[in-house]
């Protein structure tokens, strides 16, 4: 069944493409955000934009982790104060934090000084869910692309704020493990999850992102591959257990739980660069 790509290709990208075509699986490269007449195809590789626009012509269903489930997460393992509300109510921080949209890039993921600084009604639509954390620094971050309930690959991506994709740690693998014995029915069955060192020494979970949006670093292509084909896969294949899991575009209001809304209303923080969570 043909993988979609979009117009434009990461080296990740083109890493992940030819590891679907030594397995035979077909490939086809988009011009643009549309869908020739025509085109059957059941999986699909690219950002949000392109998948909003793509997946539901095919019939590709994609999966992704609810918006507030970092939020939900036990302080155990995130280190760190997290709420999701509407970025109506972000505007009323009054000091440093961490600002990002939870499934995609409509809000920048930056350290904000204060709600002032985040994107105003003439961008963004004032419904728009946002994570709202507390500012902290990692010393080292690592993906791991999950199906299953299990680490299936992964790899280091960043060391203290910079880029630095190399191999998987074991510690980082262990981490992942005791997440999932714990919570593997609050994510979709094929996802990636960041997490990182903290400066203290602790392991936290740093964000969920899609892993049909995802880059590979250093991970084994084919094993990335697997998860990327479940995680984009036609529609008809989602089983009951992914359904709660489904991507739903155009509804900028989702997945926020009133109680995070009251929470977020009386927090004054937030974060600065993609780097320091």
């Amino acid at each position: 069944m043909t993988l979609v790509l979009p117009p434009r290709l990461t080296a990740s990208a083109r890493r992940l493409r030819e590891a679907a075509r030594r397995r035979g699986l077909p490939t086809v490269q988009l011009p643009a955000f549309d869908v020739p007449p025509g085109l059957r195809a059941g999986h699909l590789h690219a950002g949000p934009g392109f998948a909003d626009a793509v997946a539901p012509a095919l019939g590709i269903a994609l999966l992704e982790a609810p918006a507030e489930w970092l939020a939900r997460l036990p302080r155990t393992y995130t280190r760190r104060e997290i709420v999701v509300v509407p970025i109506r109510e972000a505007y009323g921080l009054r000091r440093p934090a961490f600002v990002k949209s939870p499934n995609d890039k409509r809000i920048p993921a930056l350290v904000y000084s204060d709600g002032s600084r985040l994107p105003g009604p003439d961008e963004a639509d004032p419904r728009t869910p946002v994570l709202v954390s507390d500012v902290m620094a990692f010393d080292a971050e690592f993906r791991l692309f999950l199906l299953d309930g299990t680490v299936h690959t992964g790899s280091r991506y960043a060391r203290r704020g910079s880029l630095s994709p190399g191999p998987l740690s074991a510690d980082a693998v262990a981490f992942g493990a005791d997440l999932l014995a714990e919570c593997a029915g609050t994510l979709p069955s094929a996802v990636v999850v960041d997490v990182g060192t903290t400066a203290d020494g602790h392991w936290a979970v740093i964000e969920a992102n899609a892993a049909w949006a995802s880059g590979m670093y250093t991970a084994d292509p084919q094993r990335a591959v697997d998860v990327v084909l479940r995680a984009a896969a036609p529609t008809d294949a989602t089983t009951s257990r992914d359904r709660p899991f489904l991507r739903v575009s155009g509804a900028p209001a989702a997945g926020i739980p009133a109680e995070g809304a009251r929470q977020a209303g009386a927090r004054d923080d937030v974060r600065s660069d993609n780097r320091r969570r």
